[in-house]
């Protein structure tokens, strides 16, 4: 028998419980349950099987299904006196003048369980065209990188990453990485917090920067029933911006027709100002190329008022807007993430932090920042090359 995904969870965690990865308690968490029905279900587990998980009804007649009679009497109706006639019209003569009290829904239900098809389709096929844009700015922002040799054929290739409002094909923020990573897309965050707000959405490709594409699942992922986002997807939801992620590269085409425009003018406008290197390239967008280019490519969006929301004043954006690794802290009350040993000190309310759960945070600018239970404790400045960022393990 079949189990719907919520039973399909509960044999997963009770097969945990059964092979010791779990405690009873562990389990009853996990799956929002009293211990006492845990063992309950653990004991119908036993005894039955995982069919012994499904539900009581399951695979019982329904007491509101319609007789068989009344059912072989549509069929019967539907190929001899009425064949030919679509569900809609067919449902009519069944209820004015066979006096057979039916629904439309039911009628094609029963129809196409039997095999008969209608003979009219009751809509056209539906008429596809380009995406309208949304209606105001800020309710919709593409998110890319492009590798390229942006810098000339001389030059080694990098990638230029990108956020565009869907509604104005406005540039709002781009910058230059050595490649396409999670440290270039949270810089890009929170500049777009910093100047014109926070956005309602995202689109974006399922890049792993932005989504979990590996099988690897954590025992306490397990238990939710979900991966855990990347640090990008986190600062997202941190901020309350929804993300929405297309599954070709046409579904993104406004942005990707951009990337083709700056391929053509971006770069021959770094060539003529004999720009070679990332932060002058930097510098080189933010104040000239991309006002320019807004000024001559951007349209008005439908409604004036735009949907960019400020960012909350208790919302710390360096803090949001960077990485971040859960970590018990140690005996010696420090925290580890790889190579960085973080030393916490005491505080008059409490002398040691040993095997609490810490937040440890490694800022865009290489410092570290510890907090247990949204408190900072310990604080590590930025090295004087941070170098190129990366998420480490998790």
């Amino acid at each position: 028998m079949p189990l719907t995904p919520e039973e399909s969870r509960r044999l997963h965690v009770l097969s945990l419980l059964e092979r010791g990865r779990l405690t009873t308690a562990q389990a009853a968490e996990g799956l929002g349950l009293t211990p006492r029905q845990v063992r309950r279900l653990r004991g119908t587990l036993r005894q039955r099987g995982p069919a012994g998980l499904a539900h009581g009804n399951r695979g019982r007649r329904s007491p509101r299904q319609l007789p068989d009679a009344l059912r072989a009497q549509v069929v019967t109706l539907a190929r001899g006196r009425y064949a030919g006639l679509n569900d809609h019209h067919l449902t009519e003569k069944l209820t004015v003048v066979e006096g057979l009290s039916v629904s439309r829904a039911t009628v094609q239900r029963i129809l196409r369980a039997a095999g008969v098809v209608s003979p009219r389709r009751r809509r056209p096929p539906r008429h596809r065209s380009r995406r309208p844009r949304r209606a105001q700015a800020g309710l919709l922002l593409q998110l890319d990188g492009s590798p390229y040799a942006w810098f000339g054929p001389a030059q080694p290739a990098c990638s230029l990453l990108g956020a565009i409002d869907d509604a104005t094909g406005a540039v709002l923020t781009a910058g230059f990485r050595r490649q396409e990573d999670a440290a270039g897309y949270l810089t890009l965050l929170r500049t777009l917090g910093q100047t014109v707000g926070l956005p309602a959405a995202v689109y974006t490709d399922s890049h792993g920067i932005f989504v979990r594409n590996d099988p690897h699942w954590t025992r306490a992922e397990e238990l939710q029933g979900s991966q855990d986002p990347t640090q990008v997807g986190r600062a997202f939801r941190a901020l309350g911006i929804q993300h929405v992620v297309a599954h070709s590269p046409q579904a993104k085409g406004r942005i990707e027709r951009l990337w083709e425009t700056f391929q053509d003018r971006l770069v021959a406008e770094l060539r003529l100002a004999g720009i070679t290197t990332l932060p002058a390239g930097d510098a080189f967008l933010a104040a000239t190329f991309l006002p320019a280019f807004n000024a001559q490519f951007a349209v008005p969006p439908a409604v004036a008022v735009a949907a960019y929301r400020p960012v909350p004043r208790r919302v710390d954006l360096t803090r949001i807007c960077a990485f971040h690794y859960a970590r018990r802290v140690a005996a010696d009350n420090t925290v580890r993430v790889e190579d960085v040993v973080i030393q916490l000190l005491p505080s008059p309310g409490r002398r040691s932090y040993a095997k609490a759960i810490a937040d440890v945070v490694q800022c865009l600018d290489g410092s570290w920042r510890v907090y247990v239970t949204d408190r900072l404790l310990a604080t590590m400045p930025a090295p004087p090359d941070p170098g190129q960022l990366r998420a480490r393990r998790r």
